[in-house]
């Protein structure tokens, strides 16, 4: 006799709404339903696997303790990336320095016009630039990941760090051009056209 219900959820709200009840089936399969996306998303905002795992770790512990927040089922999606986001900050946070804070503002080396880095960007494998992204120094790291990949504004992810939203922009600045950098050290300086 199995110990988990033969109960199926056939909508994404019955599932979310058993898990507002604590239904450890429906946790079980919510869990399913996002482990590789917030593994990714762990994994882009951190500097090692283990750090990865302990930010999905707590990731999964907040939604679960939190998802009575959930007022429409159908979005759970979007909030599910935005603990993991909030949570990857806080992590952040809590284990480096504050070096955005103080960054200065200046040599700021635009070697490519917006449009032409954005055709590169646009054009290159995902997983290859998540590599490439993740080869930067922390706090670019963590501003290219909120604005580029995840979508954020500057204003929002000044926010989110307790930063200016200049120094949002200079450190984005500096991290695209650093990105840039190591695009052309692997012989990616346009975008190729088919």
């Amino acid at each position: 006799m199995s110990l988990w219900p033969q109960k199926k959820y056939k909508t994404l709200t019955e599932l979310v709404h058993a898990c507002q009840r604590q239904e450890p089936r429906a946790q079980t399969l919510l869990y399913d339903r996002y482990k590789g996306r917030l593994m990714g998303i762990c994994l882009r905002y951190a500097r090692s696997l283990a750090e990865a795992e302990d930010i999905f770790q707590e990731s999964l512990l907040r939604v679960f303790a939190n998802i009575e927040e959930v007022k429409s089922p159908e979005s759970v999606d979007g909030w599910v990336k935005a603990v993991v986001v909030r949570t990857a900050i806080n992590y952040y946070h809590r284990t480096t320095r504050q070096e955005l804070k103080n960054a200065p503002l200046d040599n700021l080396n635009n070697s490519l016009e917006s449009n032409e880095y954005e055709r590169i960007i646009d054009h290159i494998h995902f997983d290859a630039l998540l590599g490439i992204i993740n080869q930067l120094p922390d706090g670019y790291r963590l501003i290219i990941n909120l604005h580029l990949i995840d979508g954020y504004t500057h204003t929002e992810i000044a926010d989110m760090l307790s930063i200016a939203d200049s120094t949002s922009r200079s450190q984005y600045m500096r991290g695209r051009n650093l990105l840039l950098t190591k695009l052309k050290e692997l012989g990616i300086t346009c975008h190729e056209t088919n």
